[in-house]
């Protein structure tokens, strides 16, 4: 355990949704805002659903306070708090490798980059002659780490003297990687909207993946982006789609839209991500078929796959085609990955909803990592590529609201 004592502060930033009479809470994913939660994806009992309600704890859990206390379970201890190590802090701590980085020429050397779900912590180099207690280390592995943190170059680093890989699911995946949190409410509100819809065809072609069992728990599963793109989380695509849902559905009633095609658009628009992600060794990553194909062009075949295999075909080969569109659009321009652009107003709109909910989330992400403010606020202290390589200003202006 580290040396230094580790409270972790609970930060709330949310975007209200409406689901019924109620709000829904959407929680920016990212540092100390990750939810402890049920893995998503995670195997559940049979005839159970999948958009089932996640148990809040065990009965004996529940009623603890009227057990003994030699009775009460003792509470999980959190995950080491990478953000918050500094020089001088011993580790003793299961960690996921997200990478291991060879280098050649005249001092070969390796280097490992850790982390679990409340971030990532680059290893010393391994020299040379010194590699041994790595050999056989792979990106993917949960391996216990024994080290101290060093600084180089005003960055931490981890000059570990243990590297032990542990038994695949020694750790559960939450406590190693980012996490929305209880999957329900998003679902919740997704399929509410669905209901809402009237146009029976319409509905028969959301049907085809979104009553399928199979399909929603890999949806729900499923990262929003690679690596460290937006929503990278597991559940992120889940989290993603609702808020590209919210933000689509005001503009489209601003501007007069179909509400109910925007609101298939943004429900197929990146279903390909569920083949094209990666995510159960806890490295978000691209499949073959993703670097081959894309999950842009990988949506459209799945619906065309889908449509095909159905017992009758669920909607005219016209409609099939606007369809087909709303996916090959939604990213705007062809620079930035879209085979066409869009040419209807929902298509217009599905692709700025998307983009907004892409880049307010990698905004919240970028202001929550201390190595981009390490003063707290003012000029970022690099550039930040997943915003187009902007500087960010980060600065709390209260105009005298009262806290």
């Amino acid at each position: 355990m580290t040396r230094r004592t580790q409270r972790r502060t609970q930060r709330h930033d949310v975007g209200a949704l409406r689901v019924g009479n109620e709000d829904l809470d959407v929680e920016r994913v990212h540092g100390d805002k990750i939810a402890r939660s049920p893995e998503p994806g995670a195997q559940r009992a049979p005839g159970t659903e999948p958009s089932g309600s996640f148990a809040l704890g065990s009965g004996l859990q529940a009623l603890g306070y009227l057990l003994p206390m030699s009775q009460v379970p003792s509470p999980k201890p959190l995950p080491l708090d990478i953000p918050t190590l500094a020089v001088g802090d011993e580790i003793h701590h299961p960690l996921l490798v997200f990478d291991v980085n060879v280098a050649g020429g005249d001092h070969p050397r390796t280097t490992l980059l850790l982390g679990n779900r409340t971030g990532k912590l680059t290893s010393a180099p391994f020299w040379s002659g010194r590699d041994e207690m790595i050999r056989g280390i792979a990106k993917g592995m949960i391996v216990q780490v024994v080290g101290k943190v060093t600084a180089y170059r005003d960055s931490n680093q981890l000059d570990a003297t243990s590297v032990r890989q542990l038994p695949k699911g020694t750790v559960p995946l939450t406590e190693l990687v980012p996490s929305v949190g209880p999957v329900d409410k998003y679902w919740q509100y997704l399929d509410e909207m669905r209901d809402k819809l009237t146009a029976p065809r319409l509905r028969a072609v959301l049907d085809l993946f979104y009553r399928d069992d199979e399909f929603r728990l890999r949806y729900e599963a499923c990262p929003g982006a690679p690596g460290t793109g937006h929503h990278a989380a597991l559940g992120g695509l889940l989290q993603h789609t609702c808020e590209v849902l919210a933000i689509g559905v005001q503009i489209a009633k601003v501007a007069k839209a179909d509400v109910e095609l925007l609101t298939a658009g943004v429900l197929l628009h990146d279903i390909g991500k569920t083949e094209c992600y990666s995510w159960e060794t806890g490295v978000f990553d691209t499949t073959e078929r993703g670097r081959l194909v894309g999950h842009v062009v990988q949506g459209v075949i799945m619906l065309q796959r889908a449509i095909a295999g159905a017992a009758s075909p669920p909607c005219t080969p016209e409609e099939q085609l606007i369809l087909e569109h709303y996916i090959l659009s939604h990213h705007g321009k062809l620079e930035f990955g879209a085979p066409v652009k869009p040419l209807t107003l929902e298509a217009e709109i599905l692709h700025f909803a998307d983009d907004a909910s892409a880049k307010t989330a990698s905004i919240n992400d970028a202001y929550g990592l201390k190595e981009n403010f390490p003063n707290g606020e003012g000029i970022s202290a690099k550039k930040i590529w997943q915003l187009d390589g902007r500087w960010m200003y980060k600065a709390r202006m209260d105009f005298g609201r009262e806290a």
